[in-house]
């Protein structure tokens, strides 16, 4: 009588959700409210499902055919105190696309349940299922969704025409005349809150994506999102091969003017200023965001050649990126030296990073010793402040690491990892975040966790690397005073107030002091707290709550990786919350 009374008293209250389906399986959220203790989970399913993937639960029994599955509460959350409430996620495995109907009810408290009638057909969304971590190895955060909704930022970034499958219902068409002397320059990424395409960070972040995808494929595909990596990725990709004219002897790096811009507050769609395009030449030099740029096309050539099995683009990739990296050699020069209008916003301090991962990029493509020479010449050593559009030296230290394990790179990347954990140079906050600069903190840990985890991979300190990108990795989802994922979307709290256009406004209206915005900027990762843990959620705050292309990009490799590691069964425990 208690479970009936529990089922019928809370359908309305608190309904299980079904999220997703697709072709095999289903997932949903479900929320327990009231005080419990070492308590379980009853899922009940209106026909048989295979298995159950949960977080914060332990799978403990399968009864009645599938119908029913009895989850524990995982120690960390076995005690909830009255008025307290833990929203829970699933994933389901089953044969066919019906999603039945689904129930849950509480043994062992007064937390309360819900029903949800599930549609039936197949699926034509753009998720494919997300493996929970809780139970798994290692971790305490769902490390699949964080890394799903990080690729659904980037396609709320992009300019141009869209794909007939774009996934994201409030972007439509925009800039799409973008393009200067008869060329054709849509496409790409908008840089962060605005709608400026500066190629430097975009070119960064492109190949530090492509990066994690070469190393840590097994992360995408056990997520279920390869498919959706591979159209992300390809978007930066083909702009990139628009902004390169061989003949001429001129590369794109920038449309758009920033202060111009700036001026504006609305919708990419609604834009109407004019959009200047700056470029680099032999006159004009740029190797910095040339190098970048090659290093961007030859790590797509090898995601495209074998893993997104697009020869043709590949190909096309490859032989860009030859005569693109030969350019940069021989126009030496930061490109903000010439290219002004971006010195305010993107300003560049060198170029023998980007050269030397361009270099390395190359050689691990074609094998070709000429361009591992290069590598390790144009290489910066010494401990670098922190891994970033403006800083590649650790990036270069990996990527000649990988390929040589000479222990001075070894030395270099250890150097930089151990500044930011504890003991180390960088400034922590109390809550444990290692907090590089008031401008992006999220960024610097997110990036730097990236280097720890390859550098795991890669048989440096594995042990202590994981645990610690798992600390910084953990704190960016909730563990922090506030409990806040600072990545928008994942869990229930998160910003809604991002300094960011597109997301703030739908046609005819933008929203105005406390409101949230009114379009999810899912995945986005704000800058983030202040050194003592403190954030507001401000949309005019774009210190703490703008987003980047760059500030994704290093966290999402991370996440990648750690499903990597959870995949293999190789990753440990994470580090108990300081806060």
């Amino acid at each position: 009588m208690l479970i009936l009374a529990l089922l019928v008293g809370v359908v309305a209250a608190n309904p299980v959700t079904i999220t997703n389906h697709w072709y095999g399986g289903f997932e949903g959220d479900f929320t327990v409210t009231g005080e419990a203790h070492n308590w379980k989970v009853h899922l009940k399913f209106s026909h048989p499902v295979d298995k159950v993937e949960v977080w914060k639960f332990a799978v403990e029994g399968r009864v009645n055919g599938g119908k029913e599955f009895i989850l524990r509460a995982l120690p960390a959350f076995a005690n909830l105190a009255a008025g307290a409430s833990l929203k829970c996620h699933f994933v389901a495995r089953q044969s066919g696309d019906q999603v039945p109907a689904t129930s849950y009810y509480l043994e062992g408290g007064s937390g309360v349940g819900g029903t949800s009638t599930g549609g039936g057909g197949t699926s034509t969304g753009t998720g494919t299922g997300t493996q929970t971590s809780g139970g798994g190895s290692g971790g305490s955060k769902n490390y699949k969704e964080a890394l799903k909704l990080s690729i659904l930022f980037y396609d709320a970034q992009r300019s141009g025409r869209l794909p007939a499958n774009n996934p994201i219902p409030w972007r439509g068409d925009s800039a799409v005349n973008d393009g200067a002397d008869g060329h054709d320059l849509s496409g790409g990424w908008y840089d962060a809150g605005d709608h400026v395409k500066f190629n430097l960070p975009m070119a960064w972040s492109t190949w530090v994506l492509l990066y994690s995808m070469l190393e840590f494929k097994d992360g995408y595909v056990s997520a279920g999102q390869k498919d959706m990596a591979c159209d992300m990725i390809r978007t930066p990709l083909d702009y990139f091969l628009k902004c390169w004219i061989p003949d001429q002897q001129t590369l794109y790096v920038q449309v758009g003017d920033g202060h111009a811009d700036h001026g504006f507050w609305g919708r990419p769609e609604d834009m109407h200023m004019g959009r200047p395009a700056y470029k680099v030449t032999t006159s004009c030099h740029g190797s910095d965001v040339a190098g970048d740029t090659a290093a961007a096309m030859a790590a797509g050539y090898m995601v495209f050649k074998d893993i997104c099995g697009d020869t043709g683009l590949a190909n096309r990739l490859l032989t860009a990126s030859k005569s693109l990296y030969t350019f940069a050699k021989n126009n030496r020069g930061k490109y903000t030296d010439c290219v002004t209008q971006a010195k305010d916003f993107y300003g560049s301090t060198g170029d023998a990073d980007e050269l030397a991962v361009a270099g390395a990029m190359l050689y691990k493509a074609t094998n070709d010793q000429g361009y591992l020479n290069d590598a390790k010449g144009f290489y910066p050593a010494g401990t670098a402040w922190s891994f970033n559009w403006n800083d590649a030296n650790v990036g270069a230290a990996l990527l000649l690491y990988g390929i040589t394990k000479d222990g001075k790179y070894k030395t270099d990347i250890e150097g930089l990892v151990n500044s930011f954990r504890p003991g180390g140079n960088v400034q922590k906050t109390p809550c444990g975040l290692a907090w590089r600069d008031q401008w992006g903190p999220n960024r610097h840990a997110g990036n730097v966790a990236f280097v720890a985890t390859l550098a795991a991979k890669y048989g440096i300190q594995p042990d202590v690397y994981k645990k610690w990108a798992l600390s910084q990795i953990n704190y960016l989802l909730g563990d922090n005073k506030l409990h806040l994922s600072y990545e928008i979307g994942y869990g229930s709290n998160y910003p809604k107030r991002p300094h960011h256009r597109g997301s703030s406004c739908k046609p005819g209206y933008c929203a105005q002091g406390d409101a949230p915005n009114p379009n999810i900027l899912n995945g986005g990762l704000v800058g983030g707290p202040d050194q003592w843990d403190n954030y507001d959620d401000r949309r005019d705050d774009y210190v703490k709550n703008e987003v980047a292309c760059d500030y994704n990009a290093g966290f999402q490799a991370c996440l990648a990786g750690l499903v990597h590691f959870q995949h293999t069964n190789s990753l440990p425990a994470a580090p108990a919350p300081k806060c």
